[in-house]
C-alpha cells in the first residue's frame, strides 16, 4: 500500500492542473471595441482610418458621438457642410489627431473641454459656426498648435491666459465674436506668431505692451473692440508688420513716434479713436504704406511734409480732425492716389498747384477747412476725378475753365437736387464756366470786380 501514495500524489497533480480552474461567477472580459464606425451612410475600420476628408461635401445632421472610435485618425476635416448640434465630447478620444477642420458649419453649443485632450493638433478650424460660450482654458493644452481659427461665432468671455502656452502658434484668429475682457499679456508669449486678428468683440483695456514681444508678427488687427489707453511704445518693435489696424475703438494719447520703424507697413488704420497731438513726422519713413487712415480723431499740428515720401499711398484720409497750416506741395508727390480727403478739418492757405500731379485722383475733399486763394488750373489735369468736393471754404477768384476736362464729374448729380454743390458757400466770382454755371451753389461775390 506505501507504494501507491506516490502514484496517487502524482494522479492528483496532473488532475489538479489540468483542472478548469475558471469561476462561474467570474464574467468573461469581452472586448466590445467596435472595429467598424458607420458615419453619414458609410463604414469605415477603426484599424486602417487615419485620415477622413470629407469636407464641402454637403454633409447634414449632427456629429455622431461614435466618431470618437476612430482612434487612429491623424487628419479629420468635415468643413464646408451643413452639420449642426454640439460638437461632441468623444472627440477629445482622437488623441492622434493633428488636423481638426469644422469651419463653415451651423455647429452650436460650446466647444467642449475634451478638445484639450488632442496634444498632437497643429491645426484647429472652428470657423463660421454659431458656436457659443467661452474659449475653454483647456486648450492651452495644445502646445503643437499652429493655426487657431475661431472666427465669425458667438463666443463670448474672456481670452484665457493660457492662450500663452501655444508657443509654436503661427495664427490667432477669433475675429467677429462677442469675446470680452482685456487682452491677457500672455499673449506676448507666442513669438512665432505671424497674424492676430480679433476685431469685433467687446474687448476692453489698454494694448498690452508685451504685444511689442511678438516681432514675427505681419498682421494685427483689434478693430471694432472697446480698447482704451494709449498705444503702446513697443508697437514700433513690430518690424514685419504689414497691416495695423486699431480702428474704432476709444484710444487716447498721440500716436508714438516708434510707429515709423514699421518700415513694411502697407495699411496703417488709426481712425475712429480719440488720439490727440501731432501726425508724427516718422510717418514719412513708411514708404510701403498705400493705405493711411485717420480719419475722426482729434489729431492737431500741420500735415508733416514727410508725407510726400509715401509715394505708394493709394488713400490718405485725414478727415475730421482739427489740423491746422496748409497743404504741403509734397503731396503733389503722391502720384498712386485714389482717395485724398483731408475735409473738415482747420487748414488755411491755399490749394497747392501740385495737386495737378495726381492724375490717379478718383476722390477729392477739401471742403469744410478755411482755404483762401484761387482754385489753381492744374485741378484740370486730374481727369480721373468723380467727386470733387471744395465746398465750405473761403475760396476765392474765377473758377477755371480747365475744370470743364473733369468729364467724368457729374455736376448734375443727386447731390446737386438736394442743394449741395461740390464748390457751394465760397467766394467764388462770376463768369461761371459753362460747365458749372448752374451748379456753384451759394457764392459770395461781394468781394468781386
Amino acid at each position: 500500500m506505501k507504494k501507491l501514495y506516490p502514484l496517487l500524489s502524482v494522479l492528483f497533480l496532473i488532475y489538479w492542473g489540468c483542472e478548469d480552474k475558471t469561476d462561474d461567477n467570474t464574467p468573461e472580459v469581452v472586448d466590445d471595441t467596435p472595429t467598424e464606425v458607420t458615419l453619414w451612410g458609410v463604414v469605415y475600420s477603426v484599424e486602417d482610418t487615419d485620415s477622413l476628408d470629407l469636407g464641402y461635401n454637403q454633409l447634414t445632421g449632427s456629429i455622431p458621438p461614435e466618431i470618437g472610435n476612430l482612434t487612429n485618425l491623424t487628419y479629420l476635416n468635415l468643413s464646408g457642410s451643413q452639420l449642426t448640434g454640439s460638437i461632441p465630447s468623444e472627440i477629445g478620444n482622437l488623441t492622434n489627431l493633428t488636423y481638426l477642420g469644422l469651419g463653415w458649419n451651423q455647429l452650436t453649443g460650446s466647444i467642449p473641454s475634451e478638445i484639450g485632450n488632442l496634444t498632437n493638433l497643429t491645426r484647429l478650424y472652428l470657423y463660421d459656426n454659431q458656436l457659443t460660450g467661452s474659449i475653454p482654458p483647456e486648450i492651452g493644452n495644445l502646445t503643437n498648435l499652429t493655426y487657431l481659427r475661431l472666427s465669425s461665432n458667438q463666443l463670448s468671455g474672456s481670452i484665457p491666459s493660457e492662450i500663452g502656452n501655444l508657443t509654436n502658434l503661427l495664427l490667432f484668429l477669433s475675429e467677429n465674436n462677442q469675446l470680452t475682457g482685456e487682452i491677457p499679456p500672455e499673449i506676448g508669449n507666442l513669438t512665432n506668431l505671424t497674424d492676430l486678428v480679433l476685431w469685433g468683440n467687446q474687448l476692453t483695456g489698454s494694448i498690452p505692451p508685451e504685444l511689442g514681444d511678438l516681432t514675427n508678427l505681419t498682421q494685427l488687427n483689434l478693430f471694432s473692440n472697446q480698447l482704451t489707453g494709449e498705444i503702446p511704445s513697443e508697437i514700433g518693435n513690430l518690424t514685419n508688420l504689414t497691416t495695423l489696424d486699431l480702428q474704432n475703438n476709444q484710444l487716447t494719447g498721440s500716436i508714438p513716434s516708434e510707429i515709423g520703424n514699421l518700415t513694411n507697413l502697407e495699411e496703417l488704420y488709426l481712425n475712429n479713436n480719440q488720439l490727440i497731438g501731432s501726425i508724427p513726422s516718422e510717418i514719412g519713413n513708411l514708404t510701403n504704406l498705400t493705405f493711411l487712415v485717420l480719419n475722426e480723431n482729434q489729431l492737431t499740428g500741420s500735415i508733416p511734409p514727410e508725407i510726400g515720401n509715401l509715394t505708394n499711398l493709394t488713400n490718405l484720409w485725414l478727415w475730421e480732425n482739427q489740423l491746422t497750416g496748409s497743404i504741403p506741395p509734397e503731396i503733389g508727390n503722391l502720384t498712386n492716389l485714389n482717395f485724398l480727403l483731408i475735409n473738415d478739418n482747420q487748414l488755411t492757405g491755399s490749394i497747392p498747384q501740385e495737386i495737378g500731379n495726381l492724375t490717379n485722383l478718383n476722390f477729392l475733399r477739401l471742403s469744410g477747412n478755411q482755404l483762401t486763394g484761387s482754385i489753381p488750373p492744374e485741378i484740370g489735369n486730374l481727369t480721373n476725378l468723380t467727386w470733387l468736393d471744395l465746398g465750405n471754404n473761403g475760396l476765392t477768384g474765377e473758377i477755371p475753365e480747365s475744370i470743364c476736362s473733369l468729364t467724368n464729374l457729374n455736376w448734375s448729380s443727386e447731390w446737386i437736387s438736394f442743394g449741395y454743390s461740390y464748390i457751394y458757400n465760397n467766394q467764388l466770382c462770376p463768369p461761371y464756366p459753362s460747365c458749372v454755371e448752374d451748379y456753384v451753389g451759394n457764392q459770395d461775390t461781394s468781394g468781386c470786380d
